[in-house]
Order: C-alpha cells, then sequence, then structure tokens
C-alpha cells in the first residue's frame, strides 16, 4: 500500500471516530446519550446551531495528504546558474529522476513544482512522492547547465514525522552512472583527499581538465569554479579521487606543470593533511601518468591559427555592460586601446538583454582587424593584460563565427 493510500485511510477513519464518537456521547439533541448522566453539559448545542457548520468547505483528503506530506516531497537545490528558470530546472529534475531509475509513483514526470529564488539562486523542487524526493537526495553534486547544483533537505524538514511517510534515504540501487555520478559521491569534495588545482588557463573546458585529472583514475568528485555572471572560468577547481590512494600521487605529477602561459599549483585543499610519497609499487602509475600529462598538454594549448579576430575573455563583467552610459564608455576605452596594434574595422562587445534571459559571449570583447598582422600583435600584447583588476585571456576568434553574428565559442 503507497503512503498517500495509508494517509487516506488514517484520514477517513478519524472522521468516522469523530462521527461516532458525537453519537455515542449524545452531543447531538435527538442523540441519546449511552451513559446516562455521563458528561450531560458537554457540547450542548442545538441541532440548529450545528447547521452553519455544515456549510463551510471541507478540504479533500487528497488535499490534506499533500499538504501533510509536502515538507518531505521537498528538496532544496542550491547554487543555480543565472540562467535557471522553473521550466528548465523542472524539466531537468524529472529527466535526470528518469534516467536513474528514481521514479517510484508511476509514469510521468516526477517533479510537479519549483520556485526559484532568482537573487540568492536556489530553488525549491517539489517531488510527487516522498520516495522520490528522497531519491532525489542522491543527485548532490549534479551539474545542471554547466555548474554543480547541491541537493539538500529543505530547512522544515522533519526527520522523524518523515520516517512514518516512506523512505528517507535513495535507493541504493539508482544508476547514477547514467547521469554522470558516482554512487556515494555525494558531498565527495569534502575531507583531508580534497585537491585544490590552480593556475588553469581560462580557455580549458571542463571536459578537458576532467580529461587531464582522470589520468591518474576516475573522479568522485569535481567542481571547475566559474563566475556566476558570465559562466566563465575563474581558473581553478577542486577534485577528489575515488582511489584516495592516488591524491598525493597526482598532486606531485601536475604540481609545477607549464601548460600554455600558466603554471598548475596542484596541492591537498586542506594543508594540513599528511601528503605521503608514493610508494614503490606506484611509480610505474606515476612514470606512465606523466607520459600522458606531456601528450596533454599538447592537446590542450589554445588553437594558434591566427584569423584577423581576437577574442578577449575576462576583460569585463555583466554588470558593468547594463548601464548605457558605462557600456559606451567601455567600448570608446576598447577602441582607443586596442587601436594601438593596428587598424580597427569592428570592435563588438555583447550584453545582458533587459529580460534576463542568457545572451551568448557576454563577459567577452571581440576585436576584429583589418589584416592578420594586426590581429596577432594585438593578442600577444593583449594576453595576460590586467582590466579592472581581472587577468584577460586572448585567442584569435574563427572569422566566419564572427562574421555570422556566432558570439558563443
Amino acid at each position: 500500500m503507497s503512503t498517500e493510500e495509508s494517509m487516506h485511510l488514517f484520514l477517513v477513519g478519524l472522521v468516522r471516530l469523530q462521527l461516532e464518537t458525537v453519537t455515542y456521547f449524545g452531543q447531538i439533541t435527538g442523540a441519546n446519550p449511552a451513559i446516562p448522566g455521563m458528561f450531560p453539559n458537554m457540547f450542548p448545542l442545538a441541532t440548529s446551531q450545528l447547521q452553519p457548520f455544515s456549510a463551510l468547505p471541507v478540504m479533500p483528503v487528497q488535499a490534506m495528504t499533500q499538504q501533510a506530506t509536502r515538507h518531505a516531497r521537498r528538496v532544496y537545490v542550491g547554487g543555480l546558474p543565472p540562467t535557471a528558470n522553473e521550466q528548465s530546472v523542472a524539466t531537468f529534475f524529472s529527466q535526470v529522476m528518469a534516467k536513474i531509475g528514481g521514479n517510484t509513483a508511476g509514469p510521468g514526470d516526477a517533479v510537479v513544482n519549483v520556485y526559484i529564488n532568482h537573487d540568492k539562486k536556489f530553488a525549491f523542487v517539489e517531488m510527487r512522492s516522498v520516495e522520490e524526493a528522497s531519491n532525489a537526495m542522491a543527485l548532490d553534486g549534479i551539474i545542471f547547465e554547466g555548474a554543480p547544483v547541491k541537493v539538500r533537505r529543505p530547512t522544515d524538514y522533519n526527520p522523524s514525522l518523515a520516517a512514518t511517510l516512506g523512505p528517507s534515504q535513495p535507493n541504493p540501487n539508482l544508476n547514477l552512472g547514467a547521469v554522470g555520478l558516482t554512487p556515494g559521491s555525494a558531498g565527495g569534495l569534502d575531507g583531508p583527499d580534497r585537491i585544490f588545482v590552480g593556475g588553469l588557463p581560462y580557455y580549458f573546458t571542463e571536459t578537458q581538465i576532467r580529461e587531464l585529472l582522470e589520468t591518474f583514475g576516475p573522479l568522485r568528485g569535481f567542481d571547475l569554479v566559474k563566475d556566476r555572471e558570465t559562466g566563465n572560468s575563474k581558473g581553478y577547481a577542486f577534485c577528489v579521487y575515488q582511489d584516495l590512494a592516488v591524491t598525493d600521487i597526482a598532486c606531485a605529477a601536475l604540481n609545477g606543470i607549464k601548460m600554455g602561459d600558466k603554471t598548475l599549483t596542484v596541492r591537498r585543499a586542506n594543508q594540513g593533511a599528511n601528503p605521503q610519497q608514493p610508494k614503490p609499487e606506484q611509480e610505474s602509475i606515476l612514470m606512465h601518468a606523466q607520459q600522458q600529462i606531456a601528450l596533454q598538454k599538447l592537446m590542450l594549448q589554445p588553437a594558434l591559427v591566427a584569423t584577423k579576430v581576437v577574442c578577449l575573455t575576462h576583460a569585463v563583467s555583466a554588470d558593468e555592460l547594463k548601464d548605457d552610459e558605462d557600456y559606451e564608455e567601455i567600448l570608446d576605452d576598447m577602441r582607443q586601446e586596442c587601436s594601438k596594434f593596428g587598424t580597427l574595422v569592428n570592435v563588438v562587445i555583447p550584453r545582458p538583454q533587459p529580460d534576463g534571459e542568457p545572451s551568448p559571449g557576454v563577459g567577452k570583447v571581440f576585436l576584429e582587424y583589418v589584416d592578420v598582422d594586426g590581429a596577432t600583435k594585438a593578442r600577444a600584447g593583449l594576453n595576460g593584460r590586467k582590466f579592472g583588476g581581472n587577468q584577460v585571456v586572448a585567442v584569435f576568434y574563427p572569422e566566419n563565427k564572427f562574421a555570422q553574428g556566432d558570439y558563443e565559442g
């Protein structure tokens, strides 16, 4: 029998018991008490006095059940990207719940309602059943629109009451691998074996960084830290390996490695943790990994095919582009500064949309020069420079994509 059916029968039985109690003790005029003289003054209401109450609306049993279980059917989802909306969150969680086999209330979507606080970037996601909400707790750390999100119980969750309504833990047989999660990875970025990876070139994608780190083995958890406004990498990440024995091997092999114009800093995030020297049997793993890293370095270099267009990232923030006056001033400053390297044909700085909808290329500056020579000088002169406290990355951009107004690459 399901939790909802049990609650339904409980409420129906409660109503019947109340009616039987009223009749038994003679609370309504015309009904003789079963035990004369007992409770003679209890509820001395005439039938005519009770009639107004019969006109009051009665909450359906199903609605009462939903309200009673709501605290156990909701989950908190934190760290949402700025592009998230109610529909995208509902669709995403309904799809991943189906993929992992977390739906237990029959066919259809697991999510019935979503509330988003856009300012604080969190949501409350309401599931159909208590069991499905518990299964959703296994999704902690899942990547949603490029950002890892936290999945937690809401503050009004009552563990002792929830335990009477259905399972309070995720089903251990969920297929978390179907959505890129590892069983038991919830909170996988905590503990003494958490690794800090700094000095990452900004043009490295999440996939490329994972490939580099997984040279030493599969990861239990991974988080590339990104700017919430632009979605661009901040140049550092955290990870934990499934096999904790390779933690110090990875740190020793990756720390100090040159990647493009950057040098990696790789160490235990908890400075108090005791590093261990690789054991003799692990030396071969270390040697093999270092060979793989050498190949990865070649593959991860930015494209060096020169074009007439240069793309700057981390040069401006989305907030700086909202005001028309500020925008024109930034545009003028860019023209003046970047024309020192050659004749500029065009400067494009994508702006955020007024309605808050995602706009491709926000946070980037595109410089089109009259020839490749000017673009080459600009890339060399601007790469690594600081604008507004941010270190700029300058790369060549495909001319055909720029001509089409495609600023997403």
